[in-house]
């Protein structure tokens, strides 16, 4: 590209931007904390750019030239140079602060350079500002790795001086400025991948160390200096054979590329030895040549609990995706907060479908129990001869068609975690007598076995039955009951909580709709203040079980909800139209008789207009006298 080219066209912007060729300083000039709060900004910038700008100067020091970086507005940072030249410069105010883009100053080099995004050469009277017809300017755009112009490198001196060499030296010194850049970017990927992987390793709950070649410990996530109870830096150069026993064979078939999985072995940690099982793995090189070795590690204890695939339920309830808002059920929902963390047992108790297996996942995460296993058990739903073994588990040949080796009971599976029992008042008493030992004790033996288990559990247990009346009748223990019965937590039905009733239809209608993949039928306030009316027997469960009914049949049925003491399932299903203009035409007859037939007072209450309620009233053939019958017979 020739020179003039650019040139002409920086003159054409300039004299856009109104420049004044007899303009002496920059029209943009920084000072004080604005000045300061610039510098800070650009720090990376100055320190990185700073030794280049000190070598560059050094080829020219002493031949009344100086170097100027500026930022991506033009803005300058930093001059080095022979301190007679820099003086001329300073009367010109070309200090730092002073803005060298084409907007305030004209045509320079800096801002050439950086409209045009190219080095540019600009000398004597290509300067836009006769002030500037002394110097003779070379500047390059400075790049970030990712191409985008973060500043420019200028050299500047007496136009007489001007070598077209100068501008070479600048586009080679911001070659080494960028190199610079990508290497710095680089390494700041590497330390920021670095940083992800050990805080992902260290937020695995189990422990993690490497050993090198040499047989030296090289890192070690926090689980495992927990576990061991030493720092990570006296684990770092630590001997591998010092801490676990029979080191050498396991190094040597890893060295065959034989992969350790849930060996059982022994690790010195500070204060005893520990049981472990341990999972090692070769680290290969390019040329699948061993260069080290990643274990994992879990205290014998913890590694009896499986991924608990069929154990039971995992805990996936927290009281923040609990729906309610009236004051008792708020009340519950902070009472079974502050219980969370303690390891008493807890009794659940309330009607069917009112949450309880909800409560006690929730009181689990909220737990310092939530990173451990949770293991529900519905003892209302195994056959009476199963649920010893289901609960203790059994050894092998402990009966017919025991498996091989054994199977851990619940007890064992929740160890460390809490264990659910689920509809409680069904367990049969002969079963009660061994759960009331094992809560007692804390120890457990399998069907068929005779080696004692130490378990760690706390317990939740639910009901809807009333356990005292079960007690008087002898077909609960009195004493299982009160040890149960530590933290008692009883749950609202669904007609005790109607201001939730609104929230927990449009929860139902979004989740199933979803599911589904359905579009949310939408229900009118009539027929939502009918539903506010119904028994609810079901409570929760009832009503999810009926939006997901009115979902599925999309809006073509509707069951019919009248109170009638009766669960949904049981009611008669009738077109939507009828019902919901029965659950409406009920709900005015109600409002009507509540009012005594006034008319003003009972649209007031309903929300709609005089005009409105008596076109419904003429629809539905209401009847005002038997309406005002009622009513005095209400009274």
């Amino acid at each position: 590209m020739r020179t003039k080219d650019y040139i002409e066209r920086s003159h054409q912007r300039s004299i856009g931007f109104g420049i004044d060729h007899n303009r002496v300083y920059s029209a943009k000039i920084l000072q004080g904390d604005e000045l300061q709060k610039k510098l800070e900004e650009n720090s990376d910038l100055i320190v990185t750019t700073e030794p280049f700008m000190n070598q560059l100067y050094n080829f020219v020091k002493g031949s009344c030239f100086f170097a100027i970086l500026t930022d991506e507005e033009g803005c300058i940072l930093n001059l080095i140079g022979d301190e007679d030249v820099l003086e001329v410069a300073f009367n010109l105010e070309m200090v730092p602060g002073a803005y060298m883009n084409e907007e305030h100053i004209g045509t320079n080099a800096m801002g050439t350079a950086l409209a045009e995004g190219i080095p540019v050469q600009v000398s004597g009277e290509e300067h836009f500002i006769k002030a500037y017809h002394r110097w003779t300017c070379s500047a390059a755009p400075i790049r970030n790795a990712e191409g985008d112009i973060i500043g420019t490198l200028d050299l500047t001196g007496y136009s007489h001086l001007v070598h077209s060499h100068t501008l070479g030296m600048v586009v080679a010194a911001v070659h080494a400025i960028e190199q610079m850049f990508r290497i710095r970017q680089s390494n700041m990927k590497l330390e920021i991948a670095k940083r992800y992987m050990e805080t992902i390793i260290d937020s695995i709950t189990v422990g993690i160390f490497t050993v090198g070649p040499k047989g030296y410990m090289k890192t070690i996530n926090k689980t495992a200096t927990e576990m061991l109870g030493y720092t990570q830096k006296e684990i770092n150069g630590m001997k591998i054979e010092s801490l676990v026993e029979g080191w050498k064979g396991i190094k040597d078939n890893v060295a065959k590329h034989v992969t350790y999985l849930e060996e059982e072995i022994f690790i010195k940690g500070r204060e005893e030895k520990i049981h472990c099982a341990l999972n090692a793995y070769p680290i290969l090189g390019p040329n699948n040549n061993p260069q080290g070795i990643v274990c994992t590690i879990k205290e014998q204890k913890k590694a009896r609990k499986p991924a608990n695939k069929n154990a039971g339920k995992q805990a996936f309830y927290t009281f923040e995706k609990i729906i309610g808002k009236s004051e008792r059920f708020l009340q519950i929902l902070e009472y079974a907060k502050k219980i969370s963390n303690s390891p008493s047992t807890v009794l659940i108790t309330g009607e069917s479908g009112t949450g309880k297996e909800v409560f006690a996942q929730s009181i689990h995460n909220y737990s310092s129990r939530k990173d451990e296993s949770f293991v529900a058990i519905n003892c209302g739903a195994l056959p009476k001869n199963l649920i010893e073994s289901e609960l203790f588990g059994y050894e092998e040949g402990a009966f017919t068609g025991a498996k091989r080796g054994g199977h851990p009971g619940k007890f064992e599976l929740a160890d460390g975690g809490t264990l659910f029992l689920d509809e409680i008042g069904e367990m049969p008493l002969d079963m009660q007598t061994n759960l009331l030992r094992v809560l007692e004790e804390g120890k457990l033996f399998r069907v068929g076995g005779n080696k004692e288990i130490e378990v760690d559990v706390r317990i939740i247990a639910a009901t809807n039955k009333d356990l005292r009346q079960e007690v008087e009748q002898g077909n609960f223990r009195r004493d299982l009951y009160y040890r149960l019965n530590v933290l008692p937590l009883k749950l609202l039905p669904l007609r005790e909580r109607k201001e939730d009733i609104p929230l927990l239809i449009d929860y139902f209608m979004t989740m199933k709709s979803l599911k589904l993949g359905k579009s949310p039928i939408a229900l009118s306030k009539e027929t939502i203040e009918g539903m506010l009316d119904l028994s609810w027997q079901g409570n929760v469960r009832e009503m999810e079980n009926m939006i997901e009914q009115i979902i599925n049949a999309e809006g073509n049925h509707l069951w019919q909800t009248a109170d009638t003491g009766e669960s949904i399932d049981k009611t008669e299903i009738v077109t939507k139209e009828d019902s919901l203009e029965e659950v409406e035409r009920q709900h005015i007859e109600k409002i009507l008789i509540k009012v005594e037939g006034n008319i003003s007072l009972a649209s007031e209450i309903l929300g709609i207009g005089r005009n409105t309620l008596y076109r419904k009233i003429k629809k539905y053939n209401i009847d005002c006298v038997k309406i005002e019958h009622c009513a005095k017979i209400a009274q």
